[in-house]
C-alpha cells in the first residue's frame, strides 16, 4: 500500500521577543469603545493566567509572510536532502499574505506559494504552488490535501507551509492582541509503499458556518479615537472557547476512530497553540469522551507559553520543535500514533491521525 510519510521539517522562529511586560504601557479598550477600568497590570496578569502565554515573537520591519514561509521551507528542504525540483506541489496556508509593516494592506498577488516557489528558486514548471486561507487549521487542510495526491499516485512529494504574521494584523488597543504572534513550520511529505499501515493514517474536518462563522472577523479598532482606517483581527474569544471545547474532541475522537485506534494507543495530541486553558481543557474533554478520567502526564506538547499563537504556524513549528528535541518531556519514537487537532476561523476544524514509520 502506498502512505504519506513526513520525511523532514523545518521552521523559522522571529528574532523580536515580545514579553508581556512590552504591553503596559498600552491603551485597551473593549468592544463598546470605553476603557478598561482595571489597570494593565491588572489585565495582563489575568490574560497570563488564562492563556499561559508570557512572551511571543514578532518578525522584523524588513520581512513578510513569503519571507519567513521560505526560510521555513529552506530549513526543511536542507533537512530532507531531497532535490528541491523533485517536488511536485508547495502548499502555503496562511491568511493575510503577505503585509508590510509601513502597509497594513494584504497582498496576495502573485501568491504566497508562487513567491516562496520562486524564492527556493525551483525551476521545475510541475511543481504546482498554490495557497490554503482555511484559519488556523490550513497547515493541517494542506496536509490532508497532499495525503490524497500522493496516495492517488500523481504525485510523489509535497511541501507544506503554515506562515503567518499575526503582529500585522493586530488592533493595539484589543487586548486579545498580545495572543497573537509570527511564525513559520514547514513540512516535506514522501510516497512511500509500505506493507504496514504508517504515516498519515486518517483525518476527519468539519466546517460549522450557519451559526459560527463570524466569531474571528475583522473590525477597526476599539479605540474610538483610533485616526488609523485600516481593519484589524477581532475575536469573539468565550463563544470560540465554548465552541472549540465542544466540537474539537469529537473530531479528534472521529480521526482516531477512523484509524481503527483508541485513546490509549495514543502517544502525543497535538492541539493548534491558541490558549493554554482551552487546550487542556480539549484534551480532558478528549480523554473524557473514552471514559478515561486520568490523562498521562507529558501527552500534549506546549510551545505557546514562549510563541504564542501564530496560526497556520503553530502545529508544524511545535511538530519541528518537538523533533529536533527542543521541547522538554517530549520524544517520538518509531511506531508512535500521534493527533494533529486544529480550529479557526470559519469555524473550521480538522484531526489527523499519523502513525511514525
Amino acid at each position: 500500500m502506498k502512505y504519506s510519510v513526513i520525511i523532514s521539517t523545518g521552521s523559522y522562529i522571529p528574532t523580536q521577543v515580545i514579553q508581556n511586560a512590552d504591553f503596559l504601557s498600552n491603551e485597551f479598550y473593549g468592544p463598546d469603545g470605553k476603557k478598561f477600568d482595571k489597570t494593565n497590570e491588572e489585565i495582563i496578569k489575568k490574560f497570563e493566567e488564562i492563556t499561559g502565554i508570557s512572551e511571543r515573537r514578532f518578525i522584523t520591519d524588513d520581512l513578510v509572510t513569503s519571507d519567513i514561509a521560505f526560510l521555513a521551507a529552506r530549513n526543511a528542504l536542507e533537512s530532507s536532502k531531497i532535490d528541491k525540483e523533485s517536488l511536485d506541489y508547495v502548499i502555503i496556508a496562511h491568511n493575510f499574505g503577505d503585509v508590510k509593516a509601513d502597509n497594513k494592506r494584504s497582498d496576495f498577488v502573485p501568491s504566497i506559494a508562487s513567491r516562496v516557489k520562486h524564492k527556493l528558486g525551483i525551476e521545475n514548471p510541475k511543481t504546482i504552488a498554490y495557497d490554503i486561507p482555511f484559519g488556523c487549521p490550513g497547515w493541517l487542510q494542506g496536509m490532508i490535501q497532499a495525503d490524497y495526491f500522493l496516495k492517488s499516485g500523481e504525485a510523489k512529494r509535497a511541501l507544506i507551509i503554515g506562515a503567518e504574521t499575526l503582529s500585522r494584523i493586530s488592533d493595539p488597543h484589543d487586548r486579545d492582541s498580545m495572543i497573537y504572534s509570527d511564525g513559520a513550520g514547514a513540512t516535506v511529505l514522501e510516497a512511500i509503499q509500505n506493507a504496514e499501515p504508517v504515516g498519515i493514517l486518517s483525518h476527519a474536518e468539519r466546517s460549522d458556518t450557519i451559526n459560527h462563522a463570524y466569531m474571528l472577523w475583522m473590525g477597526k479598532s476599539y479605540n474610538p479615537h483610533y485616526e488609523g482606517n485600516e481593519l484589524f483581527l477581532k475575536m469573539d474569544g468565550h463563544k470560540l472557547y465554548e465552541y472549540a471545547l465542544k466540537t474539537v474532541p469529537i473530531v479528534a475522537r472521529e480521526s482516531i476512530e477512523k484509524a481503527g485506534l483508541c485513546i490509549s494507543d495514543v502517544s502525543k495530541v497535538f492541539i493548534h497553540q491558541a490558549n493554554t486553558k482551552m487546550d487542556d481543557a480539549i484534551l480532558k474533554r478528549l480523554f473524557k469522551l473514552y471514559g478515561e478520567k486520568e490523562i498521562p502526564p507529558h501527552v500534549m506538547p506546549m510551545c505557546i507559553s514562549w510563541l504564542g499563537n501564530s496560526s497556520v504556524a503553530t502545529l508544524p513549528t511545535l511538530l519541528d520543535l518537538v523533533l529536533k528535541g527542543k521541547i522538554e518531556h517530549h520524544k517520538l519514537k518509531s511506531g508512535d500514533f500521534i493527533v494533529f487537532a486544529s480550529v479557526g476561523a470559519g469555524m473550521n476544524i480538522n484531526a489527523t491521525v499519523y502513525k511514525f514509520p
